[in-house]
């Protein structure tokens, strides 16, 4: 896809204007991930000096999935500046290992296992399980019994090799497993796409670890299944859960736009409310303008 620099130059001015609505500043931004290449990145690096922690970390997220290396040194810097919070520097992290790459990332990645920010310091370790895994003959030789992913997204693991329910549930619980093994068994989970898979991938959402939950959130946000929207619920109303997680409860809900979700969400829109679950909820009831409309696709800010 390619856009003429003007209308580039457009969407690029939505996305860094701070007196734009938040919803088309995210349409902007994920309309600039569909058009890729410098120009695109361009921009997409001039938001990380805004001040919306959730648009910082959207942004990281998007240059992950693009995949672009030229992203490699941009969120090389946002990962190691201590000064941001731990939202954006946990995706700079993810998003690198989404882009790969080789020795010296993979030793970027393992300067902050121990960071003073536990999300931080899951992300890395995770990223830097991912990339050794990718690097081992056991990924050679697991290659063609993995599921495929319906929703093409790059994941901060692959899936597991295990089929069955139960057994894939035992492991997402399992408290005493590497993350890098349970995230396998979340994808699983997820790929399956069936409610009994689901349902498992939603009791993830009471474990310990914040990045866990948070992760689980993010994938049932994928699965949209009303059949998760109470645990949602719950998760997003536990004013002692962390922001991160709330965030992404909020922004799965929008995804799953059942019709009770929008008054839930209208609840959290007050300046009382923390700034970035605020923000997710705003942006979440655009998901579900959108999924309402029948709008041909989200990111369509080219039209506007």
């Amino acid at each position: 896809m390619s856009a003429a620099t003007p209308q580039l130059d457009r969407i690029g001015a939505v996305l860094l204007n701070p007196a734009a609505p938040l919803k088309a500043r995210f349409r902007a931004l994920f309309t600039l991930r569909g058009l890729g290449g410098p120009e695109a990145l361009k921009y997409m690096e001039k938001a990380f000096a805004d001040e919306s922690a959730l648009l910082k970390h959207e942004v990281a997220y998007c240059m992950g999935q693009m995949g672009d290396v030229a992203a490699v040194p941009i969120l090389t810097g946002v990962l190691q500046d201590q000064t941001r919070e731990a939202i954006v520097r946990h995706e700079a992290g993810e998003a690198l290992a989404a882009i790969g790459g080789g020795d010296e990332l993979l030793a970027t990645l393992k300067e902050f296992e121990n960071d003073a920010m536990p999300e931080v310091a899951d992300t890395c370790r995770l990223a830097v399980a991912k990339m050794e895994y990718y690097k081992s003959k056991e990924s050679v030789d697991e290659k063609e019994k993995l599921s495929d992913n319906p929703y093409k997204s790059v994941d901060p693991a692959p899936p597991h090799t295990e089929t069955n329910v139960g057994k894939l549930r035992e492991i997402l619980l399992d408290e005493n497993k590497s993350l890098f093994e349970r995230y396998r068994a979340m994808f699983s989970l997820r790929n399956m796409g069936t409610k009994e898979a689901n349902l498992a991938i939603a009791e993830g959402l009471i474990c310990k670890n914040t990045l866990f939950r948070h992760e689980i959130a993010y994938v049932l946000g994928q699965v949209q299944s009303p059949d998760t929207k109470d645990q949602l619920f719950a998760c997003l109303r536990d004013t002692a859960e962390n922001d991160m997680v709330r965030h992404e409860c909020a922004e799965a809900l929008g995804s799953i736009a059942a019709d009770d979700i929008n008054a839930e969400l209208e609840k959290y829109l007050g300046k009382e409310e923390p700034a970035v679950l605020r923000e997710s909820c705003v942006v979440a009831l655009d998901f579900v303008e959108y999924n309402n409309s029948g709008e041909f696709q989200y990111a369509n800010a080219v039209k506007e």
